[in-house]
């Protein structure tokens, strides 16, 4: 199918009516009947980036006017706050208007409410042999990935690979993706307010009285939680090893991924609201570009290259100057995952 493009310059109606127009103008991998998951992101509890649910209710109506019986979902994620757990995950989509009575299907936690329901699939890379992920990629007979294109304080960016990787890796997998990822601290930024401590979900990150935090990084589960809520910014990443490992994971976990569900999988980006930082913090982030529209294809690769030529490399990289993202593009022609 090639790249398929609509612009939308604002949100809300505008854009909505875009990504209706987008959807109309795509040809599904599915058949009528087929149970369709929908993956999307429904924001951190108290972000206000992510995108309204307004676009999902738009995807499900698309793939029933089509025959399809659709949901949407996601996974747990590793760090504290609103998504850590399957009960808390679900009351925060809830709260952001993730409804089954306003997207009309069932909202799930791919990985389970007790986080169980992994699979371990074939890699076979330098990083993963294996790569263990929600067992959903087995029992949805296909996909759409619906993602925010953005800015990531670790990938640089995030769009449908970090969305396919990522968004449906277990949290066990999470955490060996993350392995690289340690907080190192600046101290003359730091004015000991304590949130990186109150925000680690493994006590790793701990006050010392009236004197500056410290790290165990043996302890640390490399979640970045503190790096990303410190007020101050004072606390950067110690790449552990290889600063590419991170990126290099992301794209072996998502080929692995993508080699189970690639045939019957859509792939769509939205690039509104283009922040700076992922749908994960809590608060206002910075928008580092003007909305451009939707982009739909056939393989995350190909759309999230397609995203990042329109948005312009240079406003990546003025985001996260210190952060190799372009090798998300590179290893993921070193290891075949190509369109």
């Amino acid at each position: 199918m090639g790249i398929t493009y609509v612009p939308a310059e604002a949100t809300g109606r505008a854009a909505i009516d875009a990504l209706d127009t987008l959807l109309g103008m795509l040809d599904v991998p599915f058949s009528r009947g087929s149970r369709v998951g929908v993956k999307l992101h429904w924001g951190e509890r108290g972000n206000k980036s992510y995108l309204e649910p307004a676009y999902a209710r738009g995807i499900v109506r698309w793939l029933k006017d089509l025959g399809m019986d659709p949901f949407v979902f996601d996974t747990t994620v590793l760090y504290s706050g609103g998504r850590r757990n399957a009960a808390d995950s679900l009351e925060t989509a809830a709260s952001h208007g993730f409804t089954r009575d306003f997207l009309g299907c069932d909202v799930v936690i791919a990985d389970g409410m007790d986080g169980r329901n992994v699979v371990d699939i074939p890699a076979g890379y330098k990083h993963f042999k294996t790569v263990q992920v929600a067992s959903i990629v087995h029992e949805a007979d296909g996909f759409v990935i619906f993602s925010h294109f953005k800015g990531h304080l670790a990938a640089g960016f995030g769009g449908a690979v970090k969305n396919v990787s990522m968004g449906f890796a277990s949290r066990a997998q999470k955490q060996r993706m993350h392995a690289d990822v340690k907080p190192v601290l600046n101290q003359k930024r730091c004015t000991k307010c304590g949130v990186c401590a109150s925000v680690c979900p493994t006590g790793a990150a701990s006050m010392q009285g009236d004197g500056y935090p410290s790290y165990d990084l043996e302890v640390c589960i490399g979640c970045a939680q503190c790096i990303a809520q410190c007020p101050e910014v004072a606390l950067k990443i110690l790449w552990g090893g290889d600063h590419e490992a991170f990126q290099e994971k992301l794209v072996e976990t998502a080929k692995a991924v993508w080699d189970v569900i690639g045939r019957r999988t859509t792939v769509i980006n939205a690039l509104v609201k283009i922040s700076a930082e992922c749908d994960c913090l809590p608060g206002k982030v910075e928008i580092i570009s003007e909305d451009k529209g939707f982009v739909a294809g056939t393989h995350p690769v190909e759309v999230d290259a397609d995203c990042v030529r329109r948005v312009g490399e240079d406003v990546i990289t003025k985001a996260h100057s210190y952060l190799p993202w372009q090798r998300q593009f590179s290893y993921a022609r070193e290891i075949g995952f190509v369109y």
